[in-house]
């Protein structure tokens, strides 16, 4: 199963008393976005399943990509890495998953799969993190198929 980690791109700063799920991309964000999606839409399988959090920021990312998407609650900004494995149905899904969201769950997520100690890697705004899980003689495998940000498409 192939798990596609795609952070939102570059948004609005927070503003004291703002809701923090109405931040903006940014013109630079709505930039990074349009990039990685027309990389990544070349890329995808037609299979490929669109998960993506509720804020605007990762709302507005996933719309560049110019498929049909889920929202999920599970993938909000302060929910958990395992929030994400479990709506991806990793590692059992048959389909490949695009995940659109938010650090730290996305660096937790794709430091637990590569084996790492239990801390958030650091994935720039508008980058993804592409992991391929395949089992080999009963023993789940984690590959990096790619990590690349937006200026590197």
């Amino acid at each position: 199963m192939d798990l596609i980690l795609w952070r939102h791109a570059e948004a609005a700063e927070a503003r004291e008393g703002g809701d923090d799920l109405q931040r903006p991309l940014t013109a630079k964000g709505e930039r990074q976005a349009e990039r990685m999606a027309g990389w990544l839409g070349r890329q995808l399988a037609a299979t490929t399943r669109v998960l993506v959090s509720p804020a605007l920021r990762t709302q507005q990312t996933a719309k560049a990509l110019e498929r049909k998407f889920k929202t999920l609650d599970e993938l909000a900004p302060t929910q958990s890495f395992q929030s994400l494995l479990h709506a991806a149905r990793w590692p059992d899904g048959r389909e490949p998953v695009l995940v659109v969201g938010h650090q730290p769950a996305l660096g937790m997520t794709a430091g637990a799969l590569m084996g790492s100690e239990l801390q958030p890697w650091t994935i720039r705004k508008g980058a993804i993190i592409w992991l391929r899980g395949r089992e080999r003689d009963g023993v789940l495998q984690v590959l990096l198929q790619a990590a690349l940000t937006p200026e590197q498409v």
